[in-house]
């Protein structure tokens, strides 16, 4: 019997792992562990499983927003800056006083105006007088309700939101019926030989309206945040000889600091653009701009100027919403930096 021996080329190729035969070895799959990272484990897949679940669901509301909100504003902004096209062809076909053609000159005529000047002074007073008694009223109501409690306390708060149950309109005719000349506080002056002023038809009766109904929000806010100061911090602050004054003034009132800028924000938001309040309260001139907005669109047919108006007041919100963004964001870091800080 006789046995092939491979001559020498054909030994080299195997000692070399190739085949004798000069052809090409055939390839085996090997699993190594890159192919096996390279594969989703479950976990992964459930995490992946509930980030697009996550994302259809909030893509409904998102949808409506941009649809139903951001769609008509941004088509209100350029017909206000004279895109009288599109969907705003209705509008500046009906409308008088139209500015076609892209410029600034609708905002120019407006700032131009006397009247308009007038109107928005009187915006800006309205609502700078009505937030500062809103946020001293707010913080009077939540320091009581903190240091000294009892039924004072609660009454005080109880009285304080009751405001949040009355509808705007009930609550406008209310303070009309008060202030005007045979209202309320004349009728009980005359009692008592008294002269009280008439306060109906004014721009005060217009800053009782706002305080009524900003009021209960600004407490809840601002109550709240005083309730979660500790006792330790208040009690230390006693213990070293200070007042009442000191306690509220640096240790309250620090450490709601972030609620007092989301109450005063919005209170602003909220008293810049009203227009139930101003419109039962307030006199025919001056008026605020959230009346002279619904004037100048129904009773006067300028949709451009009362856009342009709104768009003004907006700009104003916006100034007044950075500083609650300011304060969310601060606040929010700083959160995040005791986490990590508690983190072993």
């Amino acid at each position: 019997m006789t046995q092939t021996v491979p001559n020498g080329p054909a030994l080299d190729r195997e000692a070399r792992g190739d085949s004798a035969t000069g052809l090409p070895p055939v390839p085996q799959h090997v699993h190594g562990a890159a192919d096996l990272a390279s594969r989703p484990t479950v976990q992964e897949r459930l995490d992946r499983r509930r980030r697009w679940q996550g994302l259809a669901l909030v893509a409904a509301p998102v949808l409506v927003v941009v649809l139903f909100v951001g769609v008509p504003v941004v088509n209100a902004a350029l017909f206000s800056l004279g895109f009288t096209g599109g969907l705003n062809q209705a509008l500046a076909d009906i409308g008088g006083d139209t500015v076609r053609g892209f410029s600034f000159a609708v905002y120019g005529t407006l700032l131009g105006n006397a009247t308009f000047l007038r109107d928005l002074v009187a915006t800006l007073g309205v609502t700078a007088l009505s937030t500062g008694l809103t946020v001293a009223l707010a913080v009077a109501v939540a320091v009581i309700l903190r240091l000294r409690g009892g039924f004072l306390g609660k009454s005080l708060s109880v009285l304080a939101v009751v405001p949040l149950f009355v509808p705007v309109v009930i609550a406008s005719w209310s303070i009309l019926t008060f202030t005007d000349a045979q209202g309320f506080l004349r009728s009980l002056g005359a009692q008592f030989g008294l002269d009280v002023p008439v306060w109906g038809y004014t721009l005060v009766a217009v800053v009782f309206g706002s305080v009524w109904t900003s009021l209960p929000f600004a407490v809840l806010m601002i109550a709240g945040a005083l309730q979660g100061t500790p006792d330790a911090l208040v009690e230390a602050a006693k213990d070293a000889g200070a007042s009442t004054w000191r306690v509220v003034w640096e240790v309250l009132l620090p450490m709601a600091k972030t609620p007092l800028v989301i109450a005063t924000t919005f209170t602003v938001i909220g008293v810049l653009g009203s227009f139930t309040v101003p419109y039962f309260t307030g006199p025919n001139a001056p008026t605020m701009l959230g009346v002279d907005i619904s004037k100048y669109f129904q009773a006067y047919n300028r949709p451009q100027q009362s856009t342009a108006m709104a768009f003004i007041v907006f700009a104003f919100a916006a100034a007044a919403s950075v500083f609650y963004l300011r304060s969310t964001v601060r606040s929010n870091a700083r959160e995040l930096e005791k986490q990590k800080q508690e983190q072993p």
